[in-house]
């Protein structure tokens, strides 16, 4: 059952400064021992957030599984990347980087929403807030600046 849906809204509309966000988050989420799922919107995306999480920071690296073309991924694998949470199984964490509300909500503990400047992904993440609203999920919104740590 899901208890908490965090919103991360950076100041860039730049991909990549979203992505490198989301690799930080997940990192500090697999170095408290969580299952993490990350969600991309496409197989391009799911590629650059693939070499992205092994290579964000000098020191350290986050070990994860792709689920490619639809197979499901391994449910004792720490970090899974897919194009759908559908496939992923439960974990602690969804990272949601596509543009969609994603399907199976009780299977993850909390939700976050990570989202640029963008104008059409800011209208997007707003319809998925309402949405978690009308669940009565609890939400959390976070301003941050391209360069923050966690």
């Amino acid at each position: 059952m899901t208890e908490r849906v965090d919103f991360y809204v950076l100041k860039s509309a730049a991909p990549k400064q979203r992505w490198a966000f989301a690799c930080r988050l997940t990192e500090k989420a697999y170095l408290k021992d969580l299952r993490v799922v990350i969600v991309s919107d496409s197989a391009a995306n799911a590629k650059a957030i693939d070499d992205l999480l092994w290579t964000f920071s000098d020191r350290s690296f986050v070990p994860h599984e792709v689920c490619r073309d639809g197979e499901s991924l391994a449910a004792d694998s720490a970090v899974r990347l897919t194009l759908s949470a559908e496939t992923a199984g439960a974990a602690d964490l969804l990272v949601n980087l596509s543009d969609r509300l994603p399907v199976g909500l009780e299977h993850f503990t909390r939700i976050a929403e990570v989202l640029d400047a963008d104008p059409e992904r800011l209208r997007l993440g707003r319809e998925r807030f309402r949405t978690y609203r009308e669940q009565k999920l609890t939400l959390e919104t976070h301003q941050v600046a391209d360069t923050a740590e966690l």
